[in-house]
């Protein structure tokens, strides 16, 4: 296919592909989904090797949120059974963390709900990045508190914060469709703020509200002119008592076309596999690995994800490799970029094909978007063709409701029983 082969050449070459081209990735058929897989895969492999890194979500503070976020189990008047807490202690934190570490997670990402810190949640954010930090020698820390005010993401980057996510979700010409009590333009700058502040920056989307390919293909761009080092791909999990509670828009297949898109996209960035992918990818979650390079591990913030062992099980079997501490993410270019030039491991450059060094890689934490909600506007056209999934031996059409698949978190951070990692 003449499309998938000139993506390629852009992807290797880092080029941005035409918007015509990236929704014509989202158009193509099922029948050509395995050739835009390998496609993609090429471009993955070039930049990132089979590596995948694994992310931890540490959730400091759950519920109870002032937003109106239509996607979140968090937001103001969500009737979703969620566990529900406030503040937990640094020391509480930091035993969370490490199990995530023990699993083989190479970046913790700490979240709070919330339109964003006060100096006093700050004060209590750098304490568990310093806990974490000192037990859990060489790993990676992202916040993510929602909105920024000035001097705050200093504070967090002199506290050991390695990066901040923040993410833009959907397009700006829909955002007002999912959230009154802030804006898109507050997002954008909260995203900038981390970058001015010298972290790096995670900033991602969420699919699966019905939105139109072109709401898909704006965000997207609107993320790489931004030009964070990672962008998390969220898949909406309808918690019943939200207002999105009954979209279900998602195949497998329309999920694998997002991802292919992104990496077209954003070639050379972290591209991660969030909240929803059990929920949405299924059976077939082992093809999305071809073209994202990091995941979570275990758990989300609100919801649970299959056991943190099956995750390294998919890996393995797949025929990737979880990514080590000692190796750097991101490669050479845009490492030393984030870096101001340091060189550190040569792991990446070995692995992938691209030199690689720096002081760390680019990543962050899915927002409240990881609890396995997600966002983007009712309304518009998902997948068009009716098609069925296998259900215990049943034909269940998609976007039907498919509540077995979804779980409320009721393990790890908050609670008094073990972690899955």
């Amino acid at each position: 296919m003449d499309l998938l082969n000139t993506l390629v050449d852009k992807g290797l070459r880092r080029e941005l592909p035409t918007r015509e081209e990236a929704l014509a990735v989202l158009a193509t058929s099922d029948d050509d989904l395995l050739d835009v897989v390998a496609a993609a895969g090429k471009v993955r492999r070039q930049w990132f090797g089979r590596r995948v890194k694994l992310n931890y979500l540490v959730n400091l503070k759950s519920g109870l949120c002032p937003e109106d976020c239509s996607y979140c189990s968090q937001r103001l008047g969500s009737k979703a059974g969620i566990l529900k807490y406030t503040w937990l202690k640094p020391d509480e934190a930091s035993k969370a963390a490490a199990a995530g570490v023990a699993g083989g997670a190479k970046r913790v990402c700490l979240v709070a709900s919330g339109r964003g810190p006060t100096d006093r949640d700050v004060d209590r954010v750098t304490k568990t990045i310093e806990a974490i930090k000192e037990q859990n020698e060489g790993v990676e820390v992202c916040a993510c508190l929602g909105l920024l005010s000035d001097g705050q993401a200093d504070r967090l980057r002199s506290a050991g914060a390695d990066a901040y996510n923040h993410n833009l979700n959907t397009s700006e010409e829909t955002y007002g469709a999912i959230t009154t009590t802030h804006t898109y333009a507050d997002r954008v700058e909260t995203v900038q703020q981390a970058q001015a502040a010298g972290l790096s920056a995670c900033s991602g989307l969420i699919a699966g509200m019905g939105e139109s390919d072109k709401d898909l293909v704006d965000v997207v761009f609107a993320l790489r002119d931004l030009d964070p080092d990672s962008v998390p791909v969220n898949f909406l999990i309808p918690f019943e008592g939200t207002p999105l509670a009954k979209e279900w828009n998602l195949t497998p297949q329309r999920c694998l076309r997002i991802l292919a898109m992104v990496r077209f996209v954003c070639p050379d960035v972290e591209v991660r596999l969030a909240g929803g992918r059990e929920v949405h990818l299924r059976s077939m979650q082992p093809l999305a690995l071809h073209l994202v390079n990091s995941i979570f591990l275990g758990d989300y913030l609100t919801s649970e994800g299959q056991a943190g062992q099956a995750d390294l099980d998919m890996i393995a079997d797949a025929g990737f490799e979880v990514e080590g501490q000692g190796t750097t993410t991101l490669p050479r270019h845009r490492a030393d970029a984030l870096s101001g030039g340091g060189c550190g491991s040569q792991g990446a450059a070995e692995a992938s094909g691209a030199t690689g060094c720096g002081s760390h890689g680019g990543g962050g934490c899915g927002s409240h978007e990881a609890s396995g909600g997600g966002c983007g506007p009712c309304g518009g056209h998902g997948e068009p063709e009716p098609a069925t999934v296998a259900d215990a031996g049943q034909s269940v059409p998609a976007g039907a409701a498919r509540t077995d698949l979804v779980a409320v978190r009721r393990r790890g951070a908050g609670t008094d029983l073990a972690p899955n990692a």
